[in-house]
């Protein structure tokens, strides 16, 4: 069984997280490109890719790593306390992230208990419990099971207090539920996009990274692979488009539809990918994704500390993102623009310390 690195994998990852970064700082919230914003409800952007793009990472990763591990001999109950440690240490740093947003006097109602990194902190752990112990048609069959459970959820059970079912913001089953059991802040007042029923189909989206990864540690020659996978993939898109029909595409909600489209775009993406880099050696380019990729929750973590510096702190009387939004249109560029670009240069800052982390052979693993 072929266990080798993949630099495509390390390429895909760091380009998620730059993608990640562009969209989370633009220079003027007022003026950004359609797009580059989540979606307001159902319906589906590139930014609305980028978060399942990284769960289905996550679960291409673990298969890599723990097969490695399970075929060494290592007995998988030896390996559940470095899981949990792991997925404790990536929740914690969201804590912390959750706490630095917080402006004027600490108040637990006022944290956050959820966000990008507990997400893939929850999803990592239940993913990595789950391959230890199960082959992969169990898998295929958990993920399965979640995602029509989850439909059936949401279509059939009416929510609390309205004797209906409904699927608005807000008033749909996942917020009643959030807003029972999810303690503190949610991100929207009266729902949350990482509450607790929706982290059940996130979590399939790691399933499906880990079958991917399975797929890849086969036997057959790696053309092979590419093609099954890439196959397999848009197969999965079209069913996802087919499911939206009856459940919309929706992030907010983690819908089963939008569970099948992004895994196949991702599984697509990924067989493009190994194609590319891996199979044609095809490397201009990829470099920037790998370096940023070889610490890419760490600097995940560093743009929203330097954030604080780049977007928050006045000089001269306004922020430097102010200053720069300023500047460039004052000269007649247009808005939108001049917001993507200085995201862009904020993702380039960030790309240096990626590099120095990456050039020292430094890496950092949370």
């Amino acid at each position: 069984m072929e266990t080798r690195r993949l630099l495509s994998l390390d390429a895909f990852r760091g380009f998620t997280i730059a993608a990640m970064i562009l969209v989370n700082f633009p220079g003027n919230w007022d003026h950004v490109f359609h797009h580059l914003l989540h979606s307001e409800w159902n319906g589906i952007t590139f930014t609305d890719l980028i978060a399942p793009f990284f769960l289905f990472i996550v679960g291409v990763s673990i298969a890599f790593a723990y097969t490695k591990r399970l075929e060494a001999g290592t007995p998988p109950r030896t390996l559940h306390l470095k899981l949990i440690t792991r997925s404790l240490k990536i929740f914690a740093v969201g804590m912390l992230l959750n706490l630095l947003a917080i402006s004027g006097n600490f108040s637990f109602d006022e944290l956050r208990w959820t966000g990008t990194l507990h997400r893939i902190a929850i999803v990592f752990l239940v993913c990595g419990l789950l391959f230890l112990h199960t082959g992969w048609k169990t898998q295929a069959v958990t993920g399965a099971v979640i995602l029509a459970a989850y439909w059936l959820a949401m279509t059939l059970i009416p929510t609390p207090g309205y004797g209906k079912v409904m699927l608005e913001p807000g008033i749909n089953l996942a917020a009643w539920v959030d807003s029972k059991w999810l303690p503190g802040k949610m991100w929207q007042g009266t729902w949350d996009p990482e509450g607790i029923l929706s982290t059940f189909p996130a979590t399939v989206s790691g399933i499906t990274g880990m079958l991917a990864g399975a797929l890849l540690l086969g036997k057959q020659l790696q053309e092979q692979k590419v093609m099954a996978l890439f196959t397999i993939g848009f197969i999965t898109s079209i069913a996802g488009v087919a499911w939206s029909w009856i459940f919309p595409l929706n992030e907010n909600l983690w819908t089963s539809s939008f569970v099948l489209l992004t895994s196949g775009l991702a599984a697509m993406t990924i067989a493009g990918s190994i194609y590319l880099i891996d199979i044609l050696q095809y490397r201009k380019g990829a470099g920037i994704g790998i370096i940023y990729g070889s610490n890419a929750i760490t600097i995940y973590v560093l743009a929203d500390v330097l954030a604080k510096f780049f977007y928050g702190l006045p000089i001269g009387g306004a922020s430097l993102n102010d200053h720069f939004f300023n500047l460039f249109t004052g000269a007649g560029v247009a808005p939108k623009i001049v917001s993507m670009a200085y995201g862009l240069l904020f993702v380039g800052i960030n790309f240096i310390p990626a590099y120095i982390l990456y050039k020292r052979k430094i890496f950092i693993k949370l």
